[in-house]
């Protein structure tokens, strides 16, 4: 069951606001809409909800928020109105890395695939995917973790007719196995058509909550769907006789040749074409839109504390389209009927008021009544789910990392410009050779596979942001120590990996184009390389804190370009301005410390990592990755306070 009480959006200024003290209840076992204008408030309440967006007010998810429940993903299913995860990534691969995400077996993503009829498709990139594929794909995110509820923000938006009726059938066979379901649309029609429960937003407040059945009754007016090839020439007909007659009849031409006639029957309007010789190719009764003149009834108007109590097995029934009243969405002649099976379909598993719903989502599927049609099937449930492991965050990283294209193209990148750069200092001379093996021109705040490193780590939390592939998870997920120690280290391993390469690429291509004059090793290699090594992994971790902290991958990459450009020049006027003491003899006074007799050679390392810590751009970067951890751990902390 879903409870949301009391949701206020934060004010903007002198707008009013979004979403003013909405309080409603979905209840298990059910299909509930919530229903509004575009700009009604409906985004903003599910955002609301699902603690995406600040403001007051509390949901209760089957007794919880969202915020207390230790694996959101496993009790709520989300589907919103953008793309589910890099364009870059196939099908596959982004179920899998979800997979990792939410601790699920690997082979839930062959059931989900399956059963949101994605088989042919598993290896499709996402960014070609039309719109109906994107929703069955989102809706597979959604469903991979057996979540007990499920909200869609208008999950039928686009999608053509057949797509909507297998999508509202997904969300019926939800429901029938005891499940919560929650979804967005400005469709009337469609609300009622699919839904048990009909929750009505304007201007952001709760105007109405009815059972499916009051709704179609109070606020849809009926209309007669008309179509004939001299369809003008009768709209102007029926508006001419119900003038003469002074009735209420309002005639509204649709596209091509359709009409809607409010306040008229049937058996009228046949007889004005019959009198006239006109040719009618449907003429059907039909539940209209929403009209000017529709009012609510006392009893439909919702409390802000109270919302009414079960809903009637009925009420699809009542909305569900027969054959002897067809709706827009009925077959016509030039719209062929399909086999794809109904979704406005009274679910036997639908409970009474004497019969209360189910507290938790029962797998067994109900029997279905006599004349109803099937449902689509549900991927099979979750019988045993994997243990808490330290290593699902690192399954989870290198899935991300390895499922696009980014990451190797950055490195071939980061390469190629390193030997070309490496070879063009060499041609022009005046290079000392630890800045030539590395191409670092003196010119250049950062070399390549520092700047490589940079943006691979700020991509491991900026990819996240843009590109949403957690649910509900996203907003606490990026922010746990354990995805960002497997960050860290997964940013480590890449980092230390394009180091090496890098250095052997430039060697190979100087001693190629210049032979082995300038392939020598330094004699102080192991410092160089310490060094190197060190400006490589503290440039991925910058990266990964920075772009963890602001959100964003550009924010990461900048962070990593401050530390040459703005940290080392402050650093260094700090040290250099006027001042009543001077650390003078630091330097030897550490060397005393560390000449302690250290195992196995240690004070030869203590030292090096001493004078490494000593160097400009060394000490900016520790003092740059020291305020960005301890700036990540204070918004964890804050986060987990609030």
């Amino acid at each position: 069951m879903i409870q949301a009480i009391g949701l206020t959006s934060n004010p903007r200024k002198e707008l009013p606001l979004a979403v003013d003290d909405v309080s409603f209840e979905a209840r298990p076992g059910c299909v509930t809409a919530l229903l509004g204008a575009p700009g009604a408030g409906k985004t903003t309440t599910l955002r609301l909800m699902l603690e995406l967006q600040r403001g007051r007010g509390i949901t209760y998810f089957r007794g919880r928020p969202l915020h207390r429940i230790a694996h959101p993903s496993r009790e709520v299913g989300v589907l919103l109105s953008e793309v589910p995860g890099h364009p870059a990534r196939t099908i596959r691969g982004q179920l899998g890395m979800v997979c990792a995400a939410v601790g699920v077996p690997i082979r839930r993503v062959d059931e989900v695939i399956e059963a949101v009829g994605l088989v042919s498709l598993r290896d499709e990139r996402l960014g070609t995917l039309s719109r109906g594929m994107d929703r069955r794909l989102g809706l597979a995110c959604a469903l991979l973790p057996d979540p007990h509820t499920l909200v869609l923000d208008d999950p039928a938006g686009g999608l053509s007719v057949t797509e909507g009726r297998w999508l509202h059938g997904i969300l019926r066979a939800h429901a029938a196995h005891g499940g919560t379901v929650l979804f967005s649309t400005d469709d009337p029609k469609e609300a009622a058509r699919t839904a048990d429960r009909v929750i009505t937003l304007e201007g952001g407040r709760l105007v109405a909550d009815q059972e499916a059945a009051d709704f179609a009754r109070t606020r849809l007016r009926p209309r007669v769907a008309v179509r004939s090839p001299h369809a003008a020439r009768l709209g102007a007909l029926l508006a001419k006789e119900a003038r003469a007659a002074q009735r209420s009849v309002e005639v509204v031409r649709e596209d091509g040749n359709r009409l809607s006639v409010y306040g008229s029957t049937c058996a009228d309007i046949g007889e004005t074409a019959f009198r006239h010789g006109i040719l009618v190719h449907r003429l059907a009764d039909e539940t209209g839109d929403m009209g000017p003149h529709a009012t609510f009834p006392a009893e439909g108007l919702a409390s802000a504390t109270v919302v009414t109590s079960a809903l009637l097995a009925s009420a699809s029934a009542t909305s569900a389209p027969t054959d002897d009243a067809p709706t827009d969405d009925a077959p016509t002649d030039d719209a062929p009927a399909t086999d794809e099976p109904a979704t406005a379909v009274a679910a036997s598993g639908a409970h009474t008021p004497d019969e209360p719903g189910p507290a938790t989502g029962s797998r067994t599927r109900p029997a279905a009544s006599p004349g109803a049609r099937a449902l689509p099937q549900l991927p099979p449930p979750i019988a045993v789910r994997q243990a808490p492991s330290p290593l699902r965050p690192l399954r989870y990283e290198l899935r991300r990392a390895t499922g696009v294209g980014t990451g190797y193209l950055t490195a071939i990148t980061v390469l190629v410009t390193s030997a070309l750069l490496s070879v063009l200092l060499a041609r022009i001379g005046h290079t000392p050779q630890p800045r030539l093996l590395a191409a670092w021109p003196r010119e250049c705040p950062l070399p390549p596979a520092a700047l490589g490193a940079g943006l691979l780590g700020a991509l491991a939390f900026g990819e996240e942001f843009r590109h949403p592939a957690l649910a509900t998870d996203r907003g606490t997920v990026p922010r746990r120590l354990g995805l960002l120690a497997a960050k860290l280290l997964v940013a480590s391993v890449t980092a230390l990996a394009l180091a090496v390469l890098t250095v052997g690429c430039d060697l190979e291509m100087l001693y190629l184009v210049y032979g082995r004059e300038l392939v020598g090793v330094p004699a102080d290699w192991l410092s160089l390389s310490a060094s190197w090594i060190g400006l490589t992994v503290g440039c991925a971790w910058a990266g990964v804190l920075a772009a963890g902290i602001f959100r964003s991958t550009t924010a990461g990459l900048a962070a990593v370009l401050a530390v040459p450009v703005v940290v080392v020049p402050l650093v260094q006027k700090t040290l250099a301005g006027p001042s009543v003491r001077k650390a003078a003899g630091f330097s030897e006074r550490l060397r005393e410390l560390l000449l302690m007799q250290w195992p196995f050679g240690g004070a030869r390392y203590i030292a090096a990592g001493a004078r490494l810590v000593a160097q400009p751009v060394g000490g900016a970067l520790m003092l740059s990755l020291t305020a960005l951890l301890c700036a990540y751990l204070l918004t964890t902390l804050r986060r987990r306070v609030r």
